[in-house]
Formats: structure tokens, C-alpha cells, sequence
């Protein structure tokens, strides 16, 4: 196997020796983007995803903005990052649909041997992170090599989620764990406030028109 298959198979393999390695192409594109006036430019962003895997047209990516490779990201559809976003995709990262992420999350697929004698050879391996669809990540979360987050997930600021997370939870801790599941309680209350803000909005558009 090559170095660049041992590393997408999740075997030792040595960072060093990888051919054909996008780094420093994905660095200069990170670096246009992240001094770039994104908010009234959009072609430094436009650049960066074509070095990705896959990404959406209505992907929002707040600068500054950190990857080793881009070419094992998959963004899907209505994509967010605030602030500060940092991957590690020595193996692939793949958020589904509607994932919002809040400042300054870490997610890490290499990692290094427990042996100090095989870590001190500058050896390491790297795991895939998968993150499935609707799910709101708060600020300062570190994801670890290998997790798989579920659908329709809370993660609370602050975690280090170090093993997997199911469906329709909220978990939060160091390390992650479920808290509890997202009921039909919580989907009755913001269903109300969601009400609460319809209405407001009708009302101010009501007396635009009747001030015109």
C-alpha cells in the first residue's frame, strides 16, 4: 500500500512521504480567503471550494478558516461556520445537510500512537468524521478522530466528543455524552415562538403598508 492509501484506511502511515499532497495549494487558497473582504467578495470563497470534496452554492464560511488538505471535506447542502473553523482531513469529513457549526469548533481525523516509541517516529494514523443532517454545533467543540455525530444533534459549547452520538439528542461534556433526547415538547415550544416571530414580522409588514 502506499502512504496515501495507509492514511485513507486508517493505518500507520508517515504524513511526510504522502505524493501528491494538496498542502500547500489548500494553505495559499486558505490564506486569499481568510484576508479576503467576504462579505462583499465573494471569489476568494468561490476559489477555496473548488479545492474541496464537495460544497454547496449556499455554504456560508465565516473567515479565518483552517484545513490540511480540502480535497476530503464534503459540505452539504446550507452549510454554517462561524468563525475560526479548523478541520484536520488527513481522512475524509463529511457533514450532511443543515449543520451549523459556532466559533472556533476543531474537528481532528489523524491522530498519534499511544507508544511513545512509535509516536516519536513522526508516524500517525487518521480516522473518517461523519456529521449528519440538521445538526447545531456550539462554539469551541473539538471533535476526535472517528466520530460519528447522528441526525438532528445539539452538541453543547465546549465538548470534546470523543466516541459516537445518536439521533435526535442533545449531548454536551468533557468527554460528550447524551444529556437527553429532543422530545415533542421541544419541537410544541419553538413551534410557538416560531408563531410568536411570524406574527411580529406580519405586523411590521402590515404597517409598511398602511404607512406608504
Amino acid at each position: 500500500m502506499t502512504e496515501r492509501e495507509r492514511m485513507i484506511s486508517g493505518k500507520l502511515y508517515n504524513p511526510y512521504m504522502i505524493s501528491d499532497n494538496p498542502w500547500a495549494e489548500i494553505r495559499a487558497a486558505c490564506k486569499k480567503f481568510n484576508e479576503s473582504d467576504f462579505w462583499s467578495d465573494r471569489s476568494a470563497l468561490d476559489e477555496l471550494k473548488g479545492h474541496f470534496a464537495e460544497a454547496g452554492e449556499d455554504m456560508v464560511l465565516t473567515p479565518p478558516f483552517y484545513c490540511d488538505h480540502g480535497d476530503k471535506i464534503y459540505f452539504g447542502k446550507h452549510f454554517y461556520a462561524n468563525t475560526g473553523l479548523t478541520i484536520l482531513d488527513e481522512n475524509a469529513v463529511i457533514f450532511g445537510d443543515d449543520v451549523f457549526l459556532g466559533p472556533h469548533v476543531s474537528i481532528y481525523t489523524a491522530g498519534h500512537p499511544l507508544s511513545v516509541e512509535v509516536r516519536n517516529l513522526e508516524l500517525e494514523y487518521a480516522r473518517a468524521v461523519k456529521i449528519g443532517d440538521s445538526v447545531w454545533i456550539g462554539g469551541n467543540v473539538a471533535i476526535n478522530p472517528g466520530v460519528t455525530i447522528g441526525d438532528d444533534v445539539v452538541i453543547g459549547s465546549g465538548s470534546v466528543v470523543t466516541k459516537d452520538i445518536p439521533n435526535h439528542v442533545i449531548a454536551a461534556g468533557v468527554p460528550c455524552k447524551v444529556i437527553r433526547e429532543i422530545t415533542e415538547d421541544d419541537i410544541i415550544f419553538w413551534r410557538k415562538e416560531l408563531e410568536g416571530y411570524q406574527n411580529d414580522v406580519a405586523s411590521r409588514q402590515n404597517g409598511l403598508i398602511e404607512n406608504a
